[in-house]
């Protein structure tokens, strides 16, 4: 299966670009867009009131994926956007385990418990909807609902790792020569329908909430094979309710992945989306909304069946 790999075509030349301090990332973004976990501060976009909704962004993207869809999310959701540990706007850790899938999901519980988050419903896409499917196999009583938008299965956070990353001389010699803003434009274009959604605009939002200070850290914990072996996770096992979104022109996670992945949830449905490739937020956001809204409001509490 290929999937998303933005971070790891993009990162790996941020050597040879400007990587952005982030004394700077904290003057831009208000002090209200983080969470602080300890000495980390999460970048998180929150809007509306509701019940909480909480979105996950894909491998290489951000919070800013899903600008299109927020606010009409927001008319009626809590809705809260996470920067993951590598990625957009939330400062990068230096230790290897916050880059695991299983730092991922720790990540967003300790969010959910400093907003004081019982349980929330998930819409996630691609990397993202491997971490989602994770938390709802471990921590069921947390996750309400799931919108899984071409999402990954739950083992791509390990799959894609390799032994030359854990070499630091190699991994920065890779950050070095391999990031051009090309790589990012390359990237996106294989990852859409529409050749005309990948504007210049598009580019540099992508490539600059990529090449923040600690990214030799975060390239490292995100490709270099983790200690143990990952827990497997029995999609059979999970009784969440999931509705699985997909793009019918997904070059890099096929439809065909979904549909099977839709038939092993006990409570899965899938909606497939015409002439859309793995990105529906950024191509086809309102039939990406006429898919999720009903499904989320059948599952919320003021509509309880």
């Amino acid at each position: 299966m290929r999937a998303l790999i933005l971070f790891a075509a993009v990162l790996p030349a941020l050597g040879c670009a400007s990587v952005r301090p982030f004394s700077e990332i904290r003057r831009l973004v208000p002090e209200t867009g983080f969470v602080r976990l300890g000495e980390q501060l999460v970048h998180v976009e929150q809007a509306g009131q509701g019940e909480p909704l909480i979105l996950l962004h894909g491998f290489g993207a951000s919070t800013y994926a899903w600008r299109k869809v927020i606010p009409s999310l927001a008319a009626s959701f809590r809705v809260i956007a996470i920067d993951l540990n590598g990625f957009g706007y939330t400062q990068r850790p230096k230790d290897f385990e916050s880059y695991t899938r299983e730092g991922q999901a720790d990540l967003v519980l300790r969010v959910m418990d400093a907003l004081a988050i019982d349980n929330a419903h998930f819409m996630s896409h691609s990397y993202g909807g491997g971490i989602t499917i994770w938390l709802a196999s471990r921590h069921p009583e947390r996750v309400r609902s799931m919108v899984l938008v071409d999402s990954s299965a739950p083992t791509y956070a390990n799959d894609r790792r390799s032994r030359l990353a854990a070499v630091r001389p190699i991994a920065r010699l890779g950050l070095r020569l391999l990031l051009r803003p090309g790589s990012v434009r390359r990237s996106l274009l294989g990852s859409v329908w529409d050749d005309s959604v990948v504007t210049p605009e598009l580019v540099r939002e992508y490539y600059d909430r990529l090449r923040i200070e600690g990214v030799l850290d975060a390239y490292v914990g995100l490709t270099a094979p983790v200690r143990t072996p990952p827990e497997p996770v029995h999609l059979e096992s999970i009784q969440v309710p999931v509705l699985l979104v997909w793009g019918a022109d997904d070059r890099v996670i096929a439809v065909q992945a979904g549909r099977k992945a839709a038939g092993r949830f006990p409570h899965g449905e899938i909606i497939v989306l015409e002439r859309t490739g793995h990105l529906p937020m950024e191509e086809r956001p309102e039939e990406l909304l006429q898919a999720a809204l009903p499904f989320l409001e059948r599952h919320s509490v003021r509509n309880p069946g």
